[in-house]
């Protein structure tokens, strides 16, 4: 395993300062309930914002050690480039593969998002079709309900789609497995040596308090993943995708390069992250018992296969009958009621009565209280006692 680079600083002329003492660090005591409030006060406390699950949440102390990354890149970019930004992306990586259980720091890449990691691998299967290394009857198989982004990827890179899950898939002898876990760092277990995929991505600025953007990548070592590479080509082309991927060209890496302090963040909480997610899986189930009872609807799965969202059935009679619809409610809850929480539409399957065809998502996330989810089911109830629907809101 790569050895961890030391934290550095740059003088006043640009240049690295000598750390050849490791620094120790005083043991920070566990976070209380105004220093999250603290942590997270730059948000608008005018929205009652249950949607962490959209864009994620970076606390201040983390940003504020991206700003120092920043400052210290336009001080001396010279000396940034070429002295500490590959060993302090390494250092991330290194982090990384520690938190996903994998065998080796070569296998941990960092990119964008999850969209980028998923570029990446169909851009090697849709090369492989193209090469004929696939039989004539070999296609590209994907869970219906993929990502959009994913699915237009498909479509890019490889044009064929269907439907399996992992199991089925190793039963039926299928060459390679993506897992597009977009989600998963940060509110559920991650292990790659139980899970198995030849492929993995996960956001970690969804749950895992980075700041945006940015995600990794997981390669299992094996002969054919060495064909892999970012869609940014650069002189790194061709140096494995890890090296690729921390050099795309000018931009700002300051979010990649945070993950050790975001480490030391979720360390602050009694359990660290596991703590974290369980707390975050309770509350939202509770909360979304309590808006299911309120309304006379249902949680979209059993509690137990729930992470730290959960989907809520909203009353049939505000008539949710397309995406649009729920897009205008959405539109209507935040701009009406201050409240940010993601719509959706579910079609009625055959034969159904009555059915639920709007459901809410809803998220917790540490900084989120009650009162918030509370202020989403007040909003609902004015709208249904005054018997608006969707079809006679406006965006």
């Amino acid at each position: 395993m790569a050895s961890d680079p030391q934290p550095f600083d740059l003088n006043e002329n640009g240049d690295p300062t000598n750390h050849n003492q490791p620094t120790k660090k005083p043991k920070l005591s566990l976070i209380t309930a105004s220093q999250v409030r603290s942590e997270f006060s730059h948000h608008d406390p005018d929205i009652a914002r249950i949607n962490n699950g959209s864009f994620g949440s970076c606390p201040k102390s983390v940003l504020a050690a991206q700003h120092e990354y920043q400052l210290k890149y336009l001080r001396q970019p010279d000396a940034f480039y070429f002295n500490h930004l590959k060993p302090s992306i390494l250092r991330s990586r290194t982090v990384i593969k520690d938190l996903i259980n994998a065998d080796d720091v070569d296998e941990v890449s960092i990119v964008d998002n999850a969209t980028t990691a998923a570029s990446i691998v169909l851009q090697q299967t849709g090369r492989a079709f193209a090469e004929g290394r696939f039989d004539k009857d070999d296609a590209a198989v994907m869970l219906h309900y993929a990502y959009g982004a994913v699915k237009m990827s498909m479509q890019a890179y490889v044009t064929r789609a269907g439907g399996r899950v992992i199991e089925i898939c190793r039963d039926e002898g299928v060459d390679q497995i993506f897992v597009d876990a977009a989600h998963a760092i940060g509110s559920t277990n991650v292990d790659m040596k139980e899970i198995g995929a030849d492929f993995y991505t996960s956001n970690l600025h969804k749950w895992f308090f980075c700041p945006p953007a940015v995600a990794f990548l997981y390669c299992r070592k094996s002969d054919k993943t060495m064909d892999l590479h970012h869609p940014v080509v650069s002189h790194e082309y061709g140096n494995g995708l890890a090296i690729e991927s921390a050099w795309i060209g000018t931009r700002d890496y300051s979010a990649q390069l945070v993950v050790p302090e975001v480490v030391e963040f979720v360390n602050r909480f009694e359990g660290g992250i596991e703590g974290i997610r369980t707390r975050n899986h309770e509350k939202v189930v509770e909360m979304g018992e309590m808006l299911a009872k309120a309304w006379g609807t249902n949680l979209g799965s059993p509690p137990e296969m729930c992470s730290s969202m959960v989907m809520v059935g909203l009353p049939a009679c505000l008539g949710i009958s397309s995406d649009s619809d729920g897009f205008k409610l959405r539109t209507h809850l935040r701009d009406c009621f201050g409240v940010e929480v993601p719509i959706y539409y579910r079609a009625p399957k055959d034969g159904e009565i009555n059915p639920l065809t709007g459901y809410a998502r809803i998220s917790h996330q540490v900084y989120n209280i009650i009162d918030e989810y509370y202020r989403f089911r007040d909003a609902v109830n004015k709208l249904v006692n005054n018997r608006v629907t969707c079809a006679a809101l406006s965006c």
